[in-house]
């Protein structure tokens, strides 16, 4: 399992200033992001070595309880599974051991086109080993 500190700041937040609720779909972002890196996984140097990119294809998420302004979160990720074509993670943002938010992501890889392709051979070793 991968974790993110993430600060909740005012910007973050809404009128009643809880955490605007599209805004966990960024704080899971830059987790995925963390957590790709932290596999070795350089996204730019992937597109600009084979065009291969990731794309959301479907999100599955659950608010549970909101989080405020200057709230420390912790963004988890753990890859769930893998096809030839897709890598699919399950996420949590906690605020200490409460648990605000959960989201099940399914992402494509895609070629320098735009088209559905194979995970290459050393990202999806890189995910099996992590």
């Amino acid at each position: 399992m991968h974790a993110l500190s993430v600060r909740v700041y005012y910007e973050d937040t809404d009128l009643a200033g809880i955490v605007y609720y599209a805004n966990y779909l960024k704080f899971i972002e830059r987790g995925r992001s963390e957590w790709l890196r932290d596999r070795g996984i350089d996204q730019v140097a992937l597109k600009v070595a084979s065009g291969h990119v990731f794309a959301v294809r479907r999100v599955e998420a659950d608010y549970l309880r909101p989080a405020r302004f200057d709230d420390l979160l912790t963004v988890e990720t753990v890859l769930s599974h893998m096809t030839a074509a897709r890598i699919v993670v399950e996420q949590a943002v906690r605020r200490g051991d409460d648990l605000l938010f959960t989201a099940r992501v399914t992402l494509a890889c895609l070629d320098a086109g735009g088209r559905p392709a194979r995970l290459p051979r050393t990202l999806a070793a890189a995910l099996a080993a992590g």
